[in-house]
């Protein structure tokens, strides 16, 4: 019955691959009406398959970087409409790709390469880079929450961004780094040949295979009209 029932979060390789997908079709065919068409036809599709989250926050970041430089490819061009569709079509597969991207889990996607027996060195450098970000960001966020209750003032003057900001912020992830590499020996972690089992198993269901499917299709029909 689980490969009926709908899960909000799709499974981590048909994320990848739609991603692949929708970037290499709407760079390809970036100069194309029927890539635009694509484009939001996979939106919709993102936004319906449990990808709403990701999608609005995707949205505004597109609306201000493609719509900046969408006029400036229109008007260096000589208000050229096609080169305005073009870029706009390109920042629009880019921004719309990292859509699936942003919606797998770092754990989910480590589980899902262990079940294909990917060499551990992969799996392991997957989870981490994938982890590193949002680590990230809650850091940056941390060290400017302390600059402000110290009142160290603007992060835009140089002395004061070394200072209070960079310096923290590099000894903080030099620490989580420590940690993070007692953590993965605590747990057993190896990059050899030993064996290992997945607690709990990323399985394909037929959601996901619907959704790729009418992926699959929207660039069919792109093509064909």
């Amino acid at each position: 019955m689980a490969f009926f029932r709908y899960k909000s979060n799709l499974y981590p390789l048909v994320a990848v691959a739609s991603a692949l997908l929708i970037m290499v079709f709407g760079l390809v065919m970036a100069r194309t009406v029927a890539c635009s068409y694509f484009l939001l036809g996979a939106f919709v599709w993102l936004f319906i398959f449990g990808c709403r989250k990701q999608c609005l926050k995707v949205l505004p970041a597109y609306i201000v970087v493609g719509g900046i430089f969408t006029l400036v490819a229109y008007y260096a061009a000589g208000r050229n409409a096609d080169a305005a569709l073009a870029m706009a079509n390109r920042f629009g597969s880019v921004f719309l790709a990292l859509v699936p991207g942003m919606s797998i889990d770092a754990v989910a996607m480590t589980r899902n390469l262990s079940q294909l027996h990917m060499p551990r060195s992969v799996t392991l450098g997957m989870l981490i880079t994938m982890s590193f970000v949002p680590v990230l960001r809650a850091e940056i966020k941390r060290v400017r929450e302390a600059m402000k209750t110290r009142g160290a003032g603007s992060i835009l003057n140089p002395k004061i961004f070394y200072r209070a900001f960079l310096i923290p912020l590099v000894t903080r992830l030099a620490e989580i780094s420590d940690t993070l590499a007692l953590s993965i020996e605590t747990r057993g972690f190896t990059l050899g040949k030993s064996k290992y089992t997945v607690y709990k198993k990323e399985s394909i269901n037929v959601f996901d295979i619907l959704y790729l499917f009418g992926l699959v299709a929207g660039v069919v029909l792109a093509c064909v009209l």
